[in-house]
């Protein structure tokens, strides 16, 4: 099964976490291509899609923007996976709902689920902006991001896509996220 692992970020670390993702889903027997959002030309040759951004002021970052917009269709029609890499304020885990809005962006990939991951934050690699905003949110210098949960969200990914690929395999426990509700799915 080939998998597609596309992310866009400024600062490196949201790359890092698809790294991480990419990983785990090759470790699990997956053809991965991991890959800036910026580079894919292009979702015929893959099964599935994991789908990440970097998050500032609530907001993907504009190019994974666009690209869920553009690809949209091609991405309801395979299975569609969505993660967010950003909060590092206090509280450093607020409720997804305040940390990122991405409904739109759900709805345009009919993604199974999306996982916010804390990030990391290095004030000197900002800017002028980004270092005012930081101020403003209470963000807090270092690496808040949980390996240990992101490597167990990309093997739940892919023990259902084994699930799916091999229909007599019994899918995995869930590690714990909820599916994300589809608009017109039932609840």
């Amino acid at each position: 099964m080939r998998v597609l692992v596309a992310a866009a970020g400024r600062h490196g670390s949201t790359a890092e976490i698809a790294e991480t993702i990419g990983g785990e889903l090759t470790k699990a027997g997956m053809d991965v291509d991991v890959v800036d959002v910026d580079d894919v030309h292009g979702l015929g040759d893959y099964d599935a899609v994991v789908l990440g951004s970097a998050v500032y002021l609530a907001h993907w970052v504009k190019s994974a923007t666009a690209f869920a917009a553009s690809r949209g269709a091609e991405l309801r029609a395979s299975p569609t996976w969505l993660f967010s890499s950003g909060p590092v304020g206090d509280p450093l885990r607020p409720g997804e709902s305040d940390a990122v809005d991405v409904k739109a962006i759900v709805a345009a990939t009919g993604a199974r689920e999306h996982r916010l991951f804390a990030g990391k934050l290095d004030k000197r690699e900002l800017n002028f902006r980004e270092r005012a905003v930081m101020r403003v949110v209470g963000g807090h210098d270092g690496d808040h991001r949980d390996w240990d949960e992101i490597r167990a969200w990309a093997e739940a990914i892919a023990a259902s896509l084994n699930a799916a690929d091999d229909p007599g395999r019994e899918p995995a426990l869930s590690t714990g996220a909820q599916p994300i509700a589809r608009p017109g799915a039932p609840s």
